[in-house]
């Protein structure tokens, strides 16, 4: 460990500058960035701006101290990234009787201010993707780690927060479990999605918390199975801290926000994640399987949606990851090759260790099932969604054109605004307008589709004039320009925990 808690808390954490390259906007001023640029460079690794603007003939002085929260700092004297090993008020015992239940929730709701939630789940080992931990902290109440697994549900937890605003990092991937807990919040604030608003270059909650904060976060743990019991004490102790540092983000995360002019763009997309609700369960989610497009036979596909089905039931039955049977790769095997024997089977790729082979016949009898089948599935199901960007040339050159004049157009502005271009306007809006426009393509009607499809009010605001500009007055794609049309799409970064 490198420091008792009591100390780490009350280390002088290294804020934004008022006196560094940007003057006005907030800034992190970790202390190697503030180093670097007192050795004339920038944290990146170039000239600090200001000395990019002045001549090259005269030597820089070099910076030896910054202004933070209004209080001169000597470099000097910044110190490190704080290391947080353990939470303020020690690590927690897991509630997981109902006495208990009840004092939680009871202190719960006595606290002040919002109440930061986290879930761990223990997806690459059980089957679903249920919560096995749910942490809550809120200020008068102290941390709270809870055991779902030993209550029917927390709507008493639920209860005891009505009314508050809960603070989640990259809310999207909690909210399924702690809805099949029986909680969901009636305001919110998406720390992870407020970074990315706010144009952070990273914004998995150790780099937020790292930027923003000047603390490290340990996050070895992300990836445990938190099915276990007893949980180890490390564990606990990095889900205690987890909660620990989401309402100083936030704080932090809205100063940024209100200076860009961006709050309400947040506030807005977390409005949506609420009423959004819980996605509905997909159709046909064997589909899905990695390496079905390959697939180009009905009876193979049947194969895999045979085999799918079998292992979905088998997992679910055994509380078991499905790929922790056999992996989509055994499956898309065994379609292609439809073995008739056990041996046959436990030959191709992916079928072996124990669980392949002890249900050898189970998925024998699941590719006995596709050959028998009088209800093979279509290779294409019918979808209103347009199909890929490389083949829109040769099946509709004007739309490929509209989709070559918006798209870059649209990075243009994501740029300018420091906004990925995946928040400014989700892809699949980008594709769908840009496919099947509206005719006139005015602001009116373009921005009247985007609320169709879901954009919010923001997104519509700053992209309808920009996309009825290049929907009506396209430009011509260049000889060989069509061969990248689907070359751009934008996807979103994956989450880091």
């Amino acid at each position: 460990m490198s420091e008792p808690a009591t100390s780490a808390h009350s280390r002088v954490r290294i804020k934004k500058s008022t006196e560094l390259n940007n003057p006005g906007h907030a800034q992190p001023a970790a202390a190697s960035s503030a180093r670097s640029s007192a050795a004339g460079t920038s944290s990146t690794g170039g000239p600090p701006a200001a000395a990019q603007q002045q001549s090259t003939d005269v030597a820089e002085a070099p910076l030896t101290s910054v202004v933070i929260d209004g209080v001169r700092v000597e470099l000097g004297d910044l110190p490190d990234l704080v290391e947080l090993d353990m939470p303020r008020e020690g690590v927690p015992e897991v509630i997981s009787t109902l006495p208990a239940l009840k004092r939680c929730a009871a202190a719960l709701a006595a606290g002040q201010g919002p109440a930061a939630v986290d879930t761990e789940r223990a997806s690459g080992f059980r089957y679903g993707q249920r919560a096995f931990l749910v942490q809550i902290r809120r200020d008068g109440a102290g941390t709270w780690l809870i055991d779902p697994e030993a209550f029917d549900d927390l709507k008493i937890i639920d209860e005891a927060l009505r009314g508050v605003e809960w603070i989640l990092h990259a809310a999207s991937q909690d909210l399924p479990c702690l809805a099949d807990a029986g909680m969901w919040p009636d305001k919110l604030f998406d720390t992870e999605l407020a970074a990315r608003i706010a144009g952070l270059p990273r914004v998995g909650l150790g780099a937020v918390v790292e930027s923003l904060l000047g603390y490290h976060l340990a996050k070895e743990h992300s990836a445990a199975d938190w099915s276990r019991r007893p949980l180890p004490e490390p564990w606990l102790r990095y889900a205690a801290l987890d909660v620990e540092v989401l309402a100083e983000l936030e704080e932090e995360l809205v100063a940024r926000l209100e200076a860009d002019g961006k709050l309400d763009y947040a506030a807005q997309e977390f409005q949506h994640l609420i009423d959004a609700g819980v996605p509905a369960p997909r159709v046909d989610p064997w589909r899905r399987t990695s390496g079905s497009h390959a697939i180009r036979n009905r009876v193979q596909l049947a194969a895999v949606r045979e085999l799918w089905n079998t292992r979905d039931r088998l997992a679910e039955h055994r509380d078991i990851a499905p790929s922790r049977l056999i992996p989509d790769s055994a499956i898309i095997a065994a379609a292609k090759a439809m073995p008739t024997t056990v041996p046959a089977l436990l030959e191709l790729a992916g079928f072996h260790g124990r669980a392949a082979k002890r249900d050898a016949p189970k998925w024998l009898h699941a590719l006995h099932a596709a050959k028998a089948s009088t209800d093979l599935p279509p290779l294409q199901v019918p979808t209103n969604a347009p199909p890929p960007p490389r083949v829109w040339a040769e099946r509709d050159a004007a739309a490929a054109e509209r989709l070559a004049t918006a798209r870059p157009r649209l990075n243009s502005l994501a740029e300018q605004l420091n906004i990925p271009a995946e928040n400014l306007l989700t892809p699949d809006h980008l594709r769908r307008i840009c496919w099947r426009p509206p005719s006139p393509a005015t602001e009116a009607s373009v921005g009247a589709a985007l609320a169709g499809l879901g954009a919010r009010p923001w997104q519509v605001e700053k992209t309808a004039p920009l996309l009825a500009e290049a929907l009506a007055h396209p430009e011509s794609l260049a000889p060989g320009q069509h061969k990248n049309i689907g070359n751009g799409d934008s996807k979103p970064a994956a989450v880091q925990l």
